[in-house]
């Protein structure tokens, strides 16, 4: 292989799951980091199933070398393999199976369900062409501030976000793919989005033992097959203040000799600002690979990161050789998958596998058992014991382009009460008015009101609005007594430390929709354990 070659090995772009005409500029950008920058890899986004893999299997037949796969399938391959909604219908086209997030699993506290989610994921995955699956989520989550990593968390817990972590890595790994623990040494102390601007976790290098790094040690010890990096710096570590993924210390000293790491290490998306806007995309490029990273994940653009590879061994930067133990490992996981001899996937067999019932019901199970009542001071549940004319108010507060959130949930709650008024309130509204929904709460016998705000890529906070906190706070003075249902962000209660009911879901998804309404009409019982702490007011 030239130098080139070998640079471009370990650089992955990221590829939509869309449909595009063989003509069209998207295709024909896609094309050529196949064909002529010859990438190794790609991370495949979102799409429907079938056009996931048929698109796979295209650039597949292309590529002089099998291309590896990797997706973040964080909650079950249908967090990136599913249809989405058709407009203006809303018609939800389906896809694989969809699981509630990380911190849900932690809330039902067992090792069975982490196992049976990572082997859903890795055969649908693998049904469809994926390889590596960009998870689990090893970031122990003890600040509640966190707006990016938050419920992708097991929880709090450093034991019990190791012990689901291997379990689901054993889940993944027993069945064809490749688990990532991701991100490397940990991104759960922070309040600062790494998609934004770059962390920094000042804890001691003792607090990080006994912490942030034990589920990581426990991924090792599991054999995890890759590890992703935190755009996030350690001073307790490398005191130059160079995140993770820029570390030597962290990715060579710590990862490779300390803790005896020996699978590909891939870096966070090299286009986040954590590493982009402080240290500019070529520099980063060469001290990730300096510092130990094999693969550079989603970079701003291809062929300057190509080459900022290899001008990072002929200005002496590091030397070819650190190269090749990158390529070698690259090369040495597609003989292992088997890619040298099946590249491709077979079309026809894929709507047998990727959602299957049986493995939709292990999701549903998941969910039911992860929702966690924190608060019934009022004794209002379950609501089933309510005679079925009775009036049911359900807020739902979610961000516009959320177009599922509370659709499941108050189809559910109607099938029991024919007579539910749904309300929908815009989180992106500066202006709500709130006014209009306390008048028609006076009517009302019983009100649900539903956060779908959750953590997210592009924001800086968690936190709702003043707005919508007052409005809670004006039912419970009124003694309306609100039931605050939990979809997004389960510290919300913090800012509502006074409301009389809180049960916590986990997650907008649909199966945590119906899982909730269930739940609150005594259907199923509230099983799930909080697996971190909500402080108070």
């Amino acid at each position: 292989m030239t130098l080139r070659d070998k640079a471009a090995q370990m650089v992955w772009p990221q590829v939509f799951g869309d449909y595009v005409s063989a003509d069209a500029p998207q295709w024909r950008k896609i094309s050529g980091w196949i064909t002529q920058q010859r990438v190794g890899g790609i991370i495949m986004s979102v799409g429907s199933p079938l056009e996931i893999a048929a698109k796979l299997n295209a650039l597949q037949r292309m590529s002089d070398l099998p291309l590896l796969v990797g997706g973040d399938l964080e909650f079950g391959a249908g967090y990136r393999a599913r249809g989405g909604y058709f407009l203006p219908n809303g018609i939800d086209l389906g896809g694989a199976v969809l699981f509630p997030p990380e911190m849900a699993i932690g809330a039902t506290r067992d090792t069975m369900l982490a196992y049976e989610q990572g082997r859903i994921t890795a055969i649908e995955g693998r049904a469809i062409g994926f390889h590596i699956d960009f998870s689990p989520i090893l970031d122990v989550n003890n600040n509640p501030a966190n707006p990016v990593i938050s419920t992708r968390s097991f929880g709090e817990e450093p034991a019990l976000v190791a012990q689901l972590g291997a379990a689901f890595i054993r889940g993944v790994q027993e069945h064809g793919m490749i688990a990532t623990g991701k991100h490397f040494p940990g991104h759960g102390d922070t309040g600062t989005n790494s998609h934004l601007a770059l962390p920094v976790v000042r804890a001691s290098r003792a607090r990080l033992d006994s912490v942030e790094l034990v589920p990581f040690n426990a991924a090792v010890k599991a054999n995890v097959g890759a590890i992703m990096t935190f755009h996030g710096s350690m001073p307790a570590l490398d005191s130059s203040g160079a995140p993770g993924t820029l570390s030597h210390n962290v990715l060579t000293s710590l990862l490779r000799d300390e803790m005896h790491f020996h699978g590909l290490v891939v870096s966070d998306a090299m286009d986040m600002g954590g590493v982009l806007n402080t240290y500019g995309a070529v520099n980063a490029a060469q001290m990730a690979v300096a510092a130990g990273a094999d693969v550079l994940l989603q970079p701003q653009d291809v062929a300057t990161t190509v080459d900022a590879v290899v001008a990072g061994v002929t200005s002496g930067r590091y030397t070819e050789a650190r190269l090749d133990e990158s390529v070698r490992r690259i090369l040495a996981t597609k003989a292992g998958l088997g890619l040298r001899t099946r590249r491709l996937v077979d079309l026809d067999s894929a709507r047998a596998i990727v959602g299957d019932s049986a493995d939709v019901a292990i999701a549903r199970v998941a969910a039911e058992r992860s929702i966690t009542l924190v608060r019934d001071s009022a004794h209002q549940l379950p609501l089933g014991r309510l005679n079925h004319g009775a009036r049911i108010l359900s807020v739902t507060y979610a961000h516009r382009a959320d177009l599922g959130a509370g659709v499941t949930f108050d189809a559910e709650l109607r099938k029991t009460f024919p007579a539910l008024r749904p309300e929908y309130v815009n989180a992106d509204d500066e202006r709500p008015d709130f006014f209009r929904l306390l008048s028609i709460a006076d009517s009302a016998d019983v009100i649900l009101v539903s956060s779908y705000v959750a953590h997210s890529s592009t924001v800086a906070t968690v936190n709702v609005p003043r707005p919508f906190v007052d409005f809670i706070g004006e039912l419970q003075r009124r003694k309306e007594h609100p039931i605050v249902m939990a979809f997004g962000n389960p510290y919300l209660l913090q800012q509502i430390p006074d409301v009389s009911a809180y049960v916590v879901a986990w997650g907008g998804f649909p199966v945590s929709q119906s899982a909730a309404a269930r739940a609150v009409l005594g259907l199923t019982p509230m099983t799930g354990k909080l697996p971190i702490t909500i402080p108070g007011p």
